[in-house]
């Protein structure tokens, strides 16, 4: 009993160690948001000597963060809406057919999760330009559909193989077809492992750096707020008070929206690994 007892009390304390070296870039970044140049560069772990919204006011209206922020959210909004459509029924499909070939399809559908995206960024901006889809949001949003699929995929299929058939023998002897039986039955029954995707999605794409300075950096209207911040640092010279403030106003709305819906990943993926 006491062996166990502390064996978990060294387990909270390396947790807590982990948790401290993880947020310490964090409070590095918000502390010196508040800073002025030259504090900065003085002394970049020590706190401000005050406390002053002067940075925040001044990147508000540099990068135009309203118009940034619409930017993302449609990137966001737009490859979500893909990521979950095509995952969700490709996955459900590949987990119901019972085939050779379904085997080896949802192998292919998985595997793009090994290939290293610097690997193909090449690639994959020569043919955005040749289909039109470059300098656009609307254009990013789509292809993040085919970079989060993958693993939408590998998630979904787990949780759907745990779901009994007698469900859709039920629906197919309502006359339910083929789509309805699985928006109407099928899909609310995914709703934990869904809130899981939602949530990885989110923080992948809201955060997202290389795909978007490869695909929409060629304007200032098509910009999304990571780049913003990263136009504060130059070649010469950079003002990292305003690159960390600008850093912490693009990663907040993120970070919110994790720490409300934080609960749902633990429990979507184990769901779906207890279930496939």
């Amino acid at each position: 009993m006491k062996k166990s007892r502390a064996g978990r009390i060294l387990l909270e304390i390396g947790m807590i160690i982990l948790s401290i070296l993880f947020l310490y870039p964090l409070f590095l970044a918000v502390n010196n948001s508040f800073k002025s140049f030259g504090e900065v560069m003085t002394d970049v772990v020590a706190l401000p000597q005050k406390l002053s919204f002067e940075n925040y006011a001044y990147v508000w209206e540099f990068i135009n963060y309203p118009k940034l922020f619409i930017n993302n959210t449609i990137i966001t909004i737009l490859g979500l809406a893909g990521i979950i459509f095509i995952s969700s029924i490709a996955a459900y499909k590949l987990a119901r057919t019972k085939s050779r070939w379904s085997a080896v399809i949802y192998i292919l559908c998985i595997m793009p999760m090994l290939i290293p995206f610097q690997s193909i960024m090449l690639t994959v901006l020569r043919m955005a330009k040749d289909l039109h889809l470059s300098d656009s949001t609307w254009g990013l949003g789509l292809l993040y559909w085919g970079f989060g699929a993958p693993l939408a995929v590998f998630i979904y299929h787990g949780f759907v193989k745990g779901i009994p058939l007698e469900i859709d023998e039920s629906a197919k002897i309502d006359g339910a077809s083929g789509f309805r039986m699985f928006f109407s039955v099928i899909f609310p029954l995914l709703k934990s492992v869904t809130a899981t995707i939602i949530i990885i999605d989110v923080m992948w794409i809201w955060n997202d750096f290389l795909l978007p300075l490869l695909m929409v950096n060629g304007s200032p209207d098509t910009k999304t707020l990571t780049l913003a911040a990263y136009t504060f640092v130059g070649q010469y010279t950079s003002d990292w008070q305003y690159a960390m403030t600008a850093m912490v106003m693009a990663v907040l709305p993120s970070i919110i929206v994790f720490i409300f819906l934080q609960k749902y990943i633990v429990k979507g993926v184990v769901a779906g690994a207890v279930k496939g």
